[in-house]
């Protein structure tokens, strides 16, 4: 690890200096090209400044013989990269933002969320079993996924198939799909597929109705230190606001219900004609019972000039000052009452059945 201690160094270039601002990541290969996508953005935006990725292994990289809903930890793929920012080791760490718990731990913040990909799952089929669907394929195929989400939702609608857990990150799980006889077909967000350019191995789109997915999938995060307001204001311009919204509402959802890795809950927003449509649902972990809904709300895609900095407190873990703040209330209030409307119907007894039971398989 490099970074002498102070945030924001600066370095020699044809005599003169140059800000150089730390950005730390995780050592995957998606992860590499997530964090090249925003420090490109941020070269275009500051050409003045230089950028250094600084690359690091997280728990969740190294356990890899074990469910990520077994292991217990919220922030499995986040923790050593805050550790960095803590020690001002790194300016700002970009992560996917589905792996960003709700709540994060005092003193830091999400200072971005940039322009959401495609956040549906897709299907990824063994080389014998190309042109095939999830429909099409022979019964008692097994399909590889770590998600309990997908699991859930997937095993009620084929319930021919054999959902098996498969750990590793994007090349070690189509390894294993293509090189072991194990796995007829793995199931693998859309938006990673396309950022490692494998569009092609795509067999198989999963839609909302048929898989809603996770909250913030699709969307990367660029996690700062709350005070640094230098940082905060370089990276805020980053903001998609649509996607910030639709996030914000995911994520209120989410830490509403108190859910996490460990039970089975998806979303699926939609923002049209002013109106924010949030779709919601748990599951248990064999998707035999479930409960879903979807609320609205009207929120006005904004543009509006910055709030003072005593006016930015966070929701659900983000700071966006340059977004109006009765649009992100909006967006939290309507994650909140679709969460509660899900409680007061028994949801909260779905999520700890399946709580438990994960516990103890």
């Amino acid at each position: 690890m490099s970074g002498n201690g102070g945030a924001a160094t600066t370095a020699e270039e044809n005599g003169s200096k140059m800000r150089v601002i730390r950005v730390g990541t995780r050592k995957s290969q998606l992860a590499r090209i997530q964090t090249d996508t925003v420090v490109a953005m941020l070269k275009a935006l500051y050409p003045g400044i230089q950028f250094e990725i600084i690359a690091m292994s997280t728990t969740g990289d190294k356990i890899l013989d074990t469910a990520l809903s077994k292991i217990g930890e919220k922030s499995l793929f986040t923790k050593e990269l805050e550790n960095a920012l803590e020690k001002n080791e790194v300016d700002l760490v970009v992560h996917s933002l589905k792996d960003v718990p709700t709540i994060l731990p005092p003193g830091f913040t999400i200072g971005a969320i940039c322009k959401r990909e495609n956040p549906c799952d897709a299907v990824v089929f063994h080389p014998k079993f190309i042109g095939k669907t999830l429909e099409t394929l022979p019964e008692k195929s097994a399909v590889g996924t770590s998600s309990l989400r997908r699991v859930a939702q997937l095993q009620r609608k084929f319930p021919n198939l054999e959902f098996k857990s498969i750990r590793g990150n994007l090349n070690t799980r189509l390894r294993k799909l293509d090189e072991l006889q194990e796995f007829s077909a793995i199931v693998l967000a859309v938006a990673g597929l396309q950022r490692m350019g494998w569009q092609n191995r795509v067999g198989q789109i999963l839609h909302p109705e048929e898989c809603m997915y996770a909250v913030g999938q699709g969307a990367l995060a660029v996690e700062v230190r709350a005070k640094d307001q230098d940082i905060l204001d370089l990276v805020s311009v980053l903001h998609d606001p649509e996607t910030l919204l639709r996030c914000i509402a995911e994520r209120a959802f989410l830490r509403h219900l108190e859910g996490g890795c460990s039970v089975p809950v998806a979303v699926h927003t939609v923002m049209k004609d002013g109106q924010l449509y949030l779709t919601g649902g748990v599951w248990s972990l064999d998707g035999s019972d479930s409960m879903q809904e979807t609320m609205q709300a009207t929120i006005q895609v904004p543009v509006q000039q910055e709030d003072g900095p005593e006016d930015d407190p966070q929701l659900v873990g983000i700071t966006a000052r340059n977004i109006p703040r009765g649009a992100q209330l909006a967006a939290e209030n309507l994650g909140i009452s679709l969460a509660s409307l899900l409680l007061n119907k028994g949801a909260k007894n779905i999520l700890d059945v399946a709580r438990q039971l994960n516990d103890v398989r």
